[in-house]
Formats: C-alpha cells, structure tokens, sequence
C-alpha cells in the first residue's frame, strides 16, 4: 500500500509540476465542506491543518464549510458553491444520482489493515442492561442523519432485517429519533437522553479507545465518553468507506494538487492526518465510482 501511495504521490507531483499553466487552471479559492459528525467548532479543529496545507499548496484561499447537516454538503457540491467534501457513502450515492457529473472520488481511507471498509456499530451504557437488539423493544434508539450511510442508511435496511419489523417509530423500537449527526448521538446515548445509538467505527483495535478510527475514537480521545461505560449491541456488515471527492469542472491542475496532497498527508504530517484521517489509519489510496454501485443501489430501493 504504502509503495502504490509514494508511487500516486511522485507521479502526481510530477504531473503537476510539468504541466503548462493556463487560464483554466486559475480558480481564485478553494470549498471545503464537512459533513456533521462533530460540532462545528470541533470539524474545524479537526480539518484546519488540512486546510492551512491546501492553501499553501493551492495559493489561493481554502475556506471551510460545516453545514448544519449532510444535506447542507451534498447541496454545496451540487450548486458549485463547494470543491471538495469527504462524504459518506450513502451521500456520495445522493450526490450521484443527483447529478453524476457534479463530482468525482478521487481518494479512500485505507484502515491498518490495507481495508476500506467501516461498520455501523449500535451501541448503550453499559448500565441500562441493554445487551442486544432484543433488549431495545419498545425503547428510544438515536440515529445520526437521514443521509447518513452508517447512521441512518445500513442500519434501516439490516436491523429491520434482524427484528422483522420495521423503523417506524412504535412497531419496535418506541421511537426512532435522528440526534443531528454522530457526536450527537454518542453524547444522546452517553447522557440517557436516547437508550441506544448508531454511529460508525473501523472495528479495529479496542473498544476501550473507540476502536482505531471513527466516531467513537473521536469521541473518546475529545472526552466525550468513557468506552468503558458503554457496550455494542449490534454491528453492522461491512460497509465501504466514504469517498473524498473533487467537484468535476475543477481545473485539472488543482484536482492533481489536492489528491497529492491527501495521498501524502500521513508521512508529511502524522498528527495532522490523525485529526483528519479520525483516528489512526494506514492513510489513503485511489478509488472510483464502482466501488459504490451496492450503495446506489440501496439508495435507489429507499427512494422507491
């Protein structure tokens, strides 16, 4: 893996540096937008070192943009008004059958392993004796964002699956509630404010830290919960990881310079690709539309 990114690396940064430039490369800022998995103050924190790279890189302003929900995003991409945006799978899936020329994914998280995949975690306080998916009939169960892949989308086709019935607030779980995003639903569940929630890990590493990555190891290292006062309940099948993606019409220069950048950013700064990666990571690698035909797919059976 790590030979296949220094070979993306050096070949995109020769590209790059050699070729010709014109009035089509010329933008005069660059979008970011960031999808509501933390407050917005903390989806700042966590992306500024990305963005003070970009701007260096790009040498026109990088702005972020942390809309109020995932739709706020995919609009943002559909409308122009925003460049890049690391979406979730179910989002790019909107996006797409939206509009599919409005962007391209460009790049992946790639976990220790050298995977691409996440889980969908459904979790409780350990001290609510709640243990599985049988326990939380007739309960209220927190879920991040309609548009969100593990928070909403995975969940609404498997659990319905798992209890033969459907997500309809009152036919098994006494209400489905949507918290806003996936912070939202750890502190829900983390304050008893919601029984049990969904959010997304790597399931990786320890469930002490949160996993490896994800929301739960964001949640975690920031002190929002303590993992050992929570317990998982159900767990998805594996889902795949978001792409980072690039809106089309950008001139091909800046989208060259940005995938080298995001290719690099785990050996040129660890600490920086750790806040923006959500926790440890082998870094990224290439990715493209066909990985998310499953989605699209699911998608495309939820709408009808």
């Amino acid at each position: 893996m790590k030979k296949l990114l220094t070979a993306l690396v050096a070949t995109t940064a020769l590209t790059a540096a050699t070729a010709p430039a014109s009035a089509e490369d010329t933008i005069k800022e660059f979008r970011i937008g960031i999808l509501g998995g933390e407050n917005a103050q903390d989806r700042m924190a966590s992306n500024e070192c990305y963005r003070a790279k970009a701007e260096k890189l790009l040498g026109v302003p990088v702005k972020l943009f942390t809309p109020a929900d995932y739709d706020g995003v995919i609009q943002g991409l559909l409308g122009g008004t925003l460049d890049m945006a690391w979406l979730g799978a179910s989002a790019y899936a909107k996006t797409y059958l939206s509009n599919p020329e409005a962007v391209e994914p460009i790049m992946v998280k790639t976990n220790m392993d050298g995977s691409y995949g996440y889980y969908s975690i459904g979790f409780a306080r350990k001290d609510s004796d709640i243990k599985s998916l049988d326990d939380m009939k007739g309960k209220v169960f927190g879920f991040g964002d309609p548009n969100s892949t593990s928070g909403y989308l995975i969940p609404s086709i498997e659990i319905p699956n798992a209890t033969g019935a459907s997500m309809e607030s009152g036919e098994y779980f006494g209400e489905v509630k949507f918290t806003g995003g996936h912070e939202q639903t750890i502190v829900a569940v983390a304050n008893g404010d919601v029984d049990a929630g969904v959010t997304w890990a790597d399931g990786m590493g320890e469930w002490e830290d949160g996993y490896n990555s994800g929301a739960l190891r964001k949640a975690s290292d920031a002190g929002l919960v303590d993992m050992n006062e929570m317990v998982e309940i159900w767990k998805s099948n594996p889902i795949p990881e978001g792409p980072i993606v690039l809106r089309s019409t950008l001139p091909e220069r800046v989208k060259l310079d940005v995938t080298t950048l995001t290719a690099s950013l785990p050996y040129m700064d660890p600490d920086c690709a750790y806040n923006f990666m959500a926790g440890e990571a082998l870094g990224f690698q290439p990715i493209n539309h066909d990985a998310y035909l499953s989605i699209i797919e699911a998608r495309k059976l939820k709408s009808n």
